[in-house]
C-alpha cells in the first residue's frame, strides 16, 4: 500500500469495505503505456472501473474510451470525452442502443455476427465497423470464453458483407485474455489479423485498423513482465506480420491502468475453526465475491493481502466473504497465510484491487451495500 492511500485511510477511517483509488498511479500507468506503445491509440476499457473521477482524469489526458452500453457512453460524455473518442466495443448490443450511440455521434462499432451487422446497417449507416475474431487465451489468468468473436474465415465473409450493407469495413479486433502472462500471445492473433487484411485486399476491401484489445496485467501474487516488454512484443509482432505498412492500432487497457491504483480495505468479521482436523483458520472478511471480489471466482485472480497492524508469525488460512452463500469463499485451494495474532475487527488491505471490483459488486445481495469507492 502506498503512502498516499495509507494516509487517506488513517486520516478518514472510512467504513469497510471500501475501495481507495490513487488517481496519480492511473495517470502514470497511462503515460507509461503511451511512452512504450506510441503507435497505438489508447481506448480505456470503462468496465474495469467506471468511477467518474477516473474517466474525467483520463479524458483530460487525451484518452479514448471503449464502452459497452449506453450508460457508459453517457458517463464518458458527461465527464469530458467527445463522441468521436468512443468505441462501442460490445458485440452484443440492442438495436435501440446502437441508435442512441449513433445519434450521440459515435461512429465506431464492434461486431462478430451477421445479425449484429444488420442492426448496425439499419441504425448506424456508414459507421466504421470492426470484426472481433476468436483467438487463443492460453496464459491468461482470466481467460475469455467463446462468447465473443468468430473465426477469422467467418470474419472475412462478414467484413465483405459489411461493405455491401453500406458500412465502412474498418478493421479487426481480438482479445488474448485478461491478465495475460504470456507476452507471446499477441503474435498469433496479429498474424491472423494480417491474413484477413490480405484476403480482403484481394476483393478490393482495404482494412485500416487492428484493435489488439486488452490483456496487459496488474501486479497480483504472480510475477509479471514490465509494460515495456509487453509493448515491445506487440510492436515486434506487428512489424513481423505487417512489415512497414502498419495499420492504425488501438489498444484497450483496463486492468493494467487501474488495477494497481486501488486498495480495498476490509475488516475481519469472524475467525473460526471447523473442528474437522484442518489446521487452517477460517477468516471471514466483510468483502466477498458479491461486494467487490468477484474475480476470486475459481480462485483465478490471486490478490496480495496485508494486515498492517499485526506482525505475528504467518499461519495458513481459508478466506471467505460475509454473505449467506456457500459460493462466497475466496481462497480455499490457494495457499494463503495471515498473522497468527490476527483478531476480529482488524483491518485488512487487499492490494491491486482497482480493476473489476467496485464495478462487479452487486446492488445489495444479502443487504450488503455495493463497494464504496474513494478516488484521491
Amino acid at each position: 500500500m502506498n503512502h498516499k492511500i495509507a494516509s487517506f485511510l488513517s486520516a478518514n477511517v472510512p467504513d469497510t469495505p471500501c475501495l481507495v483509488v490513487d488517481l496519480d498511479i492511473i495517470g502514470e500507468a497511462y503515460d507509461l503505456l503511451r511512452r512504450y506503445l506510441p503507435i497505438a491509440r489508447v481506448y480505456y476499457a470503462v468496465k474495469a472501473n467506471p468511477a467518474p473521477e477516473i474517466i474525467a482524469m483520463l479524458a483530460e489526458r487525451g484518452s479514448n474510451f471503449d464502452v459497452a452500453s449506453r450508460t457508459e457512453i453517457a458517463l464518458c460524455l458527461d465527464n469530458g470525452a467527445t463522441a468521436e473518442r468512443l468505441s462501442f466495443g460490445n458485440t452484443i448490443k440492442k438495436e435501440r442502443d446502437i441508435a442512441f450511440a449513433y445519434q450521440a455521434g459515435v461512429r465506431l462499432f464492434a461486431f462478430d455476427s451477421d445479425a449484429e451487422l444488420e442492426k448496425l446497417a439499419r441504425v448506424a449507416p456508414g459507421a466504421r465497423v470492426f470484426c472481433r475474431i476468436l483467438v487463443s487465451c492460453d496464459g491468461a489468468e482470466w481467460p475469455l470464453s467463446r462468447k465473443f468473436g468468430c473465426t477469422p474465415k467467418m470474419g472475412v465473409e462478414l467484413l465483405g458483407r459489411a461493405r455491401r450493407l453500406g458500412l465502412d469495413a474498418y478493421g479487426v479486433s481480438f482479445h488474448v485474455g485478461s491478465q495475460q502472462t504470456d507476452i507471446g500471445q499477441w503474435d498469433g492473433a496479429i498474424a491472423a489479423a494480417a491474413e484477413m487484411f490480405s484476403l480482403l485486399a484481394e476483393t478490393d476491401i482495404n482494412l485500416r485498423m487492428v484493435n489488439i484489445g486488452g490483456g496487459f496485467p496488474a501486479q497480483y501474487r504472480g510475477a509479471i513482465s514490465p509494460v515495456e516488454q509487453y509493448a515491445g512484443a506487440v510492436t515486434a509482432a506487428l512489424t513481423r506480420h505487417f512489415g512497414n505498412r502498419l495499420p492504425e492500432i488501438i489498444v484497450e487497457p483496463g486492468r493494467s491502468l487501474v488495477g494497481d491504483a486501488g486498495v480495498i480495505q476490509s475488516e475481519v468479521v469472524l475467525i473460526s475453526d471447523k473442528g474437522d482436523g484442518d489446521h487452517r483458520r477460517w477468516v471471514y472478511l466483510d468483502a466477498g465475491k458479491f461486494n467487490g471480489l468477484a474475480e476470486t471466482m475459481d480462485e483465478s485472480i490471486k490478490y496480495r493481502i496485508e494486515v498492517p497492524a499485526r506482525s505475528g508469525p504467518p499461519g495458513p488460512v481459508i478466506l471467505a466473504g460475509p454473505t449467506c452463500d456457500s459460493a462466497d469463499i475466496l481462497y480455499e485451494r490457494t495457499e494463503y497465510s495471515l498473522p497468527s495474532d490476527l483478531q476480529v475487527g482488524d483491518r485488512v488491505a487487499i492490494l491491486s484491487t482497482g480493476a473489476y471490483t467496485s464495478t462487479y459488486a452487486s446492488v445489495g445481495f444479502n443487504g450488503f451495500p455495493p463497494l464504496r469507492t474513494y478516488c484521491i
